[in-house]
């Protein structure tokens, strides 16, 4: 569990960072609001991700990562079909956004597992 938080804690810095950085390109509110919304997105998906990973275990950890994956791929769809329409937020930003937490934050993974093994 302790492991667990500190993943979080790390996650939730590391998308901070990565927010900031892209809110130099998207200026406006509601870009921003944008970016926010696919950060938290991406935070929680990325740890449930990372906790299939964990619960499977290191002799099953690439059929975890793969089911990470498959999740990963069908929430970018979702949000890309109904979420983003639903909530008003400017496609590109939302989208652009959520693509780039969702890549760091797997970087941060696959350091993480490195790391565990």
């Amino acid at each position: 569990m302790k492991a667990m938080a500190r993943s979080a804690a790390m996650l939730v810095a590391l998308l901070a960072i990565t927010g900031w950085i892209m809110s130099l390109v998207f200026r406006n509110e509601a870009e921003r609001r944008a970016l926010f919304v696919s950060g938290c997105l991406a935070a929680v998906v990325q740890l449930t991700a990372f906790g299939v990973v964990r619960f499977l275990g290191p002799k099953r950890a690439l059929i975890g990562w793969g089911m990470g994956a498959v999740l990963r791929f069908t929430v970018l769809v979702m949000y890309a079909l109904f979420f983003t329409k639903a909530l008003g937020l400017p496609s590109t930003a939302a989208l652009v956004g959520f693509a780039v937490f969702l890549f760091v934050s797997m970087l941060l993974e696959s350091l993480l597992l490195a790391n565990e093994s």
